[in-house]
């Protein structure tokens, strides 16, 4: 009897060596086996004859080999299949397919699925059809005579007369579907009958789910009446257990950390008369309604007793950074420091400057910590915070380490939180919590390090936490990467911003763009030029095709605009160089800025009016937003000009149409996230976001909602619809797939 965290090699058929290949895939256990779903089915109840197929419809085939060969044209190679039924006769291409000569052999059985289309003379054909070898011999190779008929005849079973499930190959190549389909078919029915289900009864009765064995069997092997739209597009009622079932999971241990949080101790910040004035003599402008509307909310949440947890998004421009300062302000006007956190040190520096330029004439203390000072400066920053003279600290993650130490810290504010998931953000909190960056920090002598308390105490207040972004994040995402914090949103940018006229062009008319940056310059205006990367790389022929930033500096300060005053930022520089570069931009002594994405965010000077990004079909859409925001800061009109070269894929041209025809960056993101997937939706590769393993956020946006609406239900219990040993069950499964599958700190 095989248990669902029965090690996958036990399954009849695999073994240890197939167990190898298996792990590579992220298949370990008999569990992770049964969650490999198929990723189609095929509608074999039926199967068309090849006289019912019709041009224009997706169609599967059963049939028999009769010949195949590989033809060579000018251009490519073209794998021509024919099959047949009786006297009829069906064609089958693929091109650039040379993999697949001798691949057939003539008496074979195969299925094909695919488009049915008709030729140039008129006859039915079906081009790059998916297929599957139903009657290979040799694919069993190496089994007895008896043991193979036995093994034919079962899979005989599973691939006609009924919908089949489609898995994708593994092994290169080894572990084909019909593989797949025997070894899941054979644990199914060797799986132990009485599987538990750690949802609560009420959850299940509120959204009328199967079972977990149910699930199992029916997603794999459907009923023969089950609606095929269903299955393609996985709303089946075994899809949605199963998907349900992952995303509750999630939102459970999410929910239980917002519940703990707001269990923890606090500070309650007064909001008087004489912190309201001190918030209105920093403001440069007449705050909008959207930031009157977040610093009410954050407000009232900063004077409750227990901590804040916030996130507070808002596209570029929207007045982010200055709703951060008045929060710092209730803080700093209640005796407590502020530590503003961010993941550059460019970006920290950046805020250094804002916060000098506006609290500072206010007479408030700030510092800045970054790992790039010298030691002696950094023991000096550090005693003054130790020692409560510096009220705003500004720096990189280096402030969450043992050695800076505190004497009130109050409020921590955490900036371009989009570039750090809910796992890293959580053990960043639990960190926090670690190296006791709280009240109670004893006093350090003059010329001494800071050095932690031995009397500080479990019941010292946590400090608020405000979470910032730039990055416009789709509801559905920020349920997954932020579902423990509270939302506010900046929805509204400041009066006299005007929209960015975005163009795309082709690099031929490269020299338009350069006559149009001329006439901005002439103008009195500044201009951004943003390349990918900073130097070539011969060994990498893809980073050679790459204008490279250094070089095209060159090009624009010594050919292109020799009478123009080109600067050159990107992140290799030291720390003194680019804050006298962004210096000089910012006071205009620089009129072409070129720089890499460095400048995505931090950068702020209204005069620059233009943008061109070479080679923008290599950004993503959310990272092409982030750099436009860099301009229009200003009552100028702006343009954000996007180059392309040579041959641009479908996918490129769809972000730079979207980046053409909006500038509303909630747009923008979700199409990003539709393009490229959660996983890849800043740019890179993000580990902080669940690896789902049937969910898909994107699709399953209303079981997202539905989960975090039953997660939070069974938070509330018990009650009479939910005792309480069904809470601690589904909390006992909670707590043991943050562990095994998400690697996430302990929850409760």
């Amino acid at each position: 009897m095989l248990e669902p965290s029965t090690p996958v090699q036990y399954v009849k058929g695999i073994g240890p060596r197939l167990a190898e290949v298996l792990a590579a895939k992220g298949i370990a256990t008999v569990d992770d086996l049964l969650h490999y779903l198929p990723f189609r089915y095929e509608d074999r109840l039926n199967p068309r004859s090849v006289a019912e197929l019709r041009a224009g419809e997706m169609a599967t085939v059963i049939a028999e080999v009769r010949n195949s060969g590989l033809f060579r044209t000018r251009r490519m190679h073209i794998f021509q299949l024919t099959v047949g039924q009786g006297r009829t006769r069906l064609k089958c291409i693929w091109f650039n397919a040379a993999y697949l000569q001798g691949r057939f052999q003539a008496g074979q059985m195969v299925a094909l699925y695919g488009k049915v289309e008709e030729d140039r003379d008129g006859e039915l054909q079906i081009v790059q059809p998916q297929f599957e070898i139903l009657g290979d011999i040799n694919e069993e190779g190496g089994a007895g005579a008896a043991e193979k008929e036995a093994e034919k005849r079962a899979a005989a079973s599973l691939e006609v007369g009924r919908i089949v499930p489609i898995y994708e190959s593994t092994g290169q190549g080894k572990l084909t579907p019909r593989w797949f389909r025997r070894i899941i078919r054979g644990a199914l029915e060797n799986l132990n009958p009485n599987l538990p289900d750690a949802i609560p009864a009420a959850v299940r009765a509120h959204l009328s789910l199967v079972s977990p064995r149910e699930a199992l069997w029916k997603v794999h092997w459907p009923d023969a009446g089950e609606s095929f739209t269903d299955l393609q597009s996985s709303r089946t009622p075994a899809h949605i257990r199963m998907i349900f079932d992952e995303l509750f999971f999630i939102e459970l241990g999410l929910e239980l950390k917002r519940r703990e949080q707001k269990a923890q101790t606090g500070i309650a910040f007064q909001l008087n008369d004489g912190v309201r004035e001190a918030i209105k003599k920093i403001l440069p402008f007449h705050p909008t309604a959207a930031q009157k509307r977040v610093l009410k909310e954050i407000a009232a949440d900063m004077q409750t007793p227990s901590p804040m947890r916030r996130l507070l998004q808002g596209d570029v421009g929207s007045g982010k950074t200055i709703v951060a300062f008045q929060a710092a302000i209730i803080a700093i006007e209640n005796g407590y420091q502020v530590a503003l956190m961010a993941p550059t040190e460019i970006l920290a520096q950046q805020h250094y400057f804002s916060a000098r330029q506006i609290l500072e004439r206010a007479g408030y203390r700030i510092v800045l910590l970054t790992g790039s000072l010298d030691e002696d400066r950094k023991r000096d920053v550090r005693c003054h915070i130790a020692q409560g003279n510096a009220q705003l600290v500004i720096g990189t993650h280096a402030l969450i380490q043992d050695r800076v130490e505190f004497e009130k810290l109050g409020l921590v504010v955490v900036d371009e939180q989009h570039r750090f998931g809910v796992m890293q953000r959580l053990k960043l909190m639990k960190k926090t919590d670690e190296t006791r960056v709280v009240t109670g920090l004893r006093p350090v002598q003059p010329g001494g390090d800071a050095r932690r308390s031995t009397e500080s105490k479990p019941t010292d207040p946590e400090p608020d936490v405000l979470v910032m972004t730039a990055t416009p994040i789709p509801r559905t995402l920020a349920l997954t990467l932020y579902g423990d914090l509270d939302l506010s949103v900046l929805d509204e940018l400041p009066p006299g911003r005007t929209p960015v006229v975005t163009r795309s062009v082709p690099d031929e008319r490269a020299p338009e763009v350069w006559d149009f940056v001329r006439k901005q310059i002439g103008a009195g205006h500044q201009a951004y030029v943003v390349y990918p990367v900073i130097e070539e790389n011969p060994a990498k022929t893809e980073e050679r095709e790459v204008k490279a930033a250094e070089q095209m500096h060159r090009q624009l300060r010594d050919k292109i605009f020799p009478n123009l005053h080109v600067g050159l930022l990107h992140g290799r520089l030291d720390a003194g160089t680019k804050e006298h570069i962004m210096r000089e931009f910012q006071q205009g002594k620089i009129e072409i800025l070129v720089a890499t994405t460095v400048i995505e965010v931090g950068v702020d000077v209204p005069n620059a009016t233009v943008m061109v990004i070479e080679h923008a079909d290599r950004f993503g859409l959310a990272q092409l937003h982030q750099l436009r925001g860099r301009i229009g800061r200003g009552a100028a009109k702006s343009y954000c000009v996007l180059m392309r070269g040579g041959k641009v894929s479908e996918e490129g041209e769809r972000r730079l149409d979207a980046m053409v025809r909006s500038n509303d960056g909630f747009q923008i993101a979700e199409l990003d996230l539709e393009l490229r997937g959660p996983g890849e939706f800043f740019g890179t590769k993000q580990a902080g976001i669940p690896s789902f393993r049937v969910a898909n956020i994107i699709r399953d946006r209303q079981l997202l909602e539905a989960a975090k609406r039953e997660a939070a239900f069974v938070i509330s219990g018990p009650n009479a619809e939910i005792p309480k040993e069904e809470i601690d069950r589904a909390l006992r499964e909670m707590r043991s797939r943050w562990a095994l599958s998400y690697g996430l700190v302990e929850v409760g």
